[in-house]
């Protein structure tokens, strides 16, 4: 476990290794895995670099599913994103369940906003070689607004599951998102482009909606 992990953990009184996030598109959980990984020192794993190859190539489901189950074994790490089938097997080996749920409006709003500003550059947690596109915004806008309710319901019973000592966490607004990111004593401060140290969820926001 890392210094950092291990010192919130001491101070919880709870053993913090594994932390999944879910959330549906454009709630802010590639971000917040992002600022965990930075104050925790724990590996991140973003489910956009299994579910894509680079070129913007798509992986089949068995590969997904087998990629998943690879990365859950793993003894730490922040596992960020979907591929709902691999949850429950995810969910078991969690300490910490994070539930982002944000409302379907201003989700719409960041990822159009995300694809604009990064118009054709590749973000962080992608795969290689695909970058944002306006081209499949429709379909996606589509996507988001037909599951804005069934998706949540589906996280909702996800979250019901979760097993003795897995801690379930529900953020629903910038500022709860702010508040328990400030539990995590950053290990160093994470660094833009231009060398300002970026000290804050929301600051870090920002900087990966930014083009690269």
């Amino acid at each position: 476990m890392s210094a950092a992990t291990e010192a919130f953990a001491a101070h919880k009184n709870i053993s913090i290794k594994r932390i999944m996030i879910v959330g549906q598109p454009g709630s802010g959980k590639s971000t917040l895995a992002a600022v965990l990984g930075k104050r925790t020192g724990l590996p991140v794993i973003h489910i956009d670099k299994i579910h894509w190859q680079p070129g913007w190539i798509e992986r089949s489901t068995v590969e997904k599913t087998r990629l998943c189950r690879e990365a859950e074994q793993q003894e730490e790490w922040i596992f960020e994103g979907g591929h709902s089938i691999t949850w429950p097997s995810r969910l078991a080996r969690a300490d910490m369940l994070i539930w982002i749920d944000r409302p379907a409006s201003l989700r719409l709003w960041r990822v159009l906003r995300r694809a604009v500003l990064g118009l054709g550059q590749t973000r962080p947690d992608m795969a290689d070689n695909c970058p944002e596109r306006l081209r499949s915004l429709p379909e996606f806008f589509n996507y988001i607004w037909k599951t804005r309710e069934s998706g949540s319901a589906k996280i909702a019973r996800l979250a019901a599951l979760a097993p003795v000592g897995c801690e379930v966490v529900r953020i629903t607004s910038n500022a709860d998102a702010e508040k328990f990111v400030a539990k995590f004593a950053p290990l160093c401060p994470l660094s833009t482009q231009s060398g300002h140290s970026i000290t804050s969820l929301r600051a870090l926001s920002r900087t990966l909606d930014r083009p690269c």
